[in-house]
């Protein structure tokens, strides 16, 4: 069977995506006050498998509602949590749009108030960003990074082309990605969007990958516009210890619509290394 263009992404998985904060599929939805803002979290319960817990990071005009295909994925091994960024989602609305670095003091402080051990950090696209940034200035609070489809490449970066390369993206992606999008966008405001789309094309992503020193992952999809080839290899690059996987024949939503491969990624790259008496 060929598949769809940008991968799978069914009603069910509309459904699920969209049931927040009804619980559904072992995801249950809980608010606490992170940094005076009421921070809305999408988790899984604690598989008792003793895996470090995961941590999946949006981009700039979603939520977590597109990366539930992943979460539920990751639940059957490790704990994993899915906060939505201040403006976004169900998370209360702050004053003005938060760029990236301020994005990743907030979500060290929400590691501080989960009490979490050192994760595994998936940042996709924008969350990407933040997930560098994060990982770059708290390393004792990220075990792993993982770098979905990030942004922004340099050769694009401005409004126009980061919003020309999404656009045909839109035209890879599978189509029931749409009212999610929708939904994200509502709740955020437009103004958000546009204004977190100025911060990031504002944002040298490169400072933050050379001073990672976590074992990191890049992720993309075979068939991403806004992560070419080249962009994602200098990314990989950057990163002192990083590896890069891609999954073919995807757009750059690799985490919604090839989220088993992803996942599987993010075990590998979790996974134990044995001893050198072992090997």
């Amino acid at each position: 069977m060929r598949p769809l263009p940008g991968g799978h992404f069914g009603p069910a998985e509309l459904r699920l995506a969209m049931a927040a904060p009804r619980p559904a599929a072992g995801l249950t939805s809980e608010w606490r006050l992170v940094d005076g803002l009421r921070t809305h979290t999408r988790r899984s319960t604690t598989p008792g498998t003793g895996a470090p817990p995961v941590v999946l990071v949006h981009g700039l005009a979603v939520s977590h509602r597109y990366l539930t295909p992943l979460a539920v994925a990751l639940a059957t091994t490790h704990p994993v949590y899915v906060p939505d960024l201040p403006g976004f989602g169900l998370t209360e609305h702050p004053d003005g749009a938060y760029d990236v670095h301020r994005h990743a003091a907030h979500l060290a402080a929400w590691l501080a108030a989960y009490r979490l051990p050192p994760v595994c950090l998936l940042g996709h696209s924008f969350g990407a960003e933040v997930a560098a940034a994060l990982a770059a200035n708290h390393p004792d609070a990220v075990r792993a990074l993982v770098l979905a489809g990030p942004t922004s490449d340099p050769s694009a970066r401005s409004r126009r082309g980061l919003f020309g390369r999404w656009l045909v993206d839109c035209l890879r992606e599978a189509p029931l990605q749409a009212p999610i999008l929708v939904r994200d966008v509502w709740n955020a405001r437009p103004w958000r969007v546009f204004a977190t789309v100025s911060h990031s094309v504002r944002n040298p992503i490169e400072r933050d990958l050379v001073r990672v020193s976590a074992p990191t992952l890049v992720v993309t999809g075979g068939r991403d516009p806004v992560v070419p080839a080249p962009w994602r290899d200098e990314a990989t690059r950057l990163v002192p210890d990083a590896s890069l996987v891609v999954v073919p024949g995807v757009a750059h939503n690799v985490v919604t619509t090839a989220p088993t491969q992803v996942a599987d990624a993010c075990r590998r790259l979790l996974a134990p290394q044995p001893a050198l008496s072992d090997r």
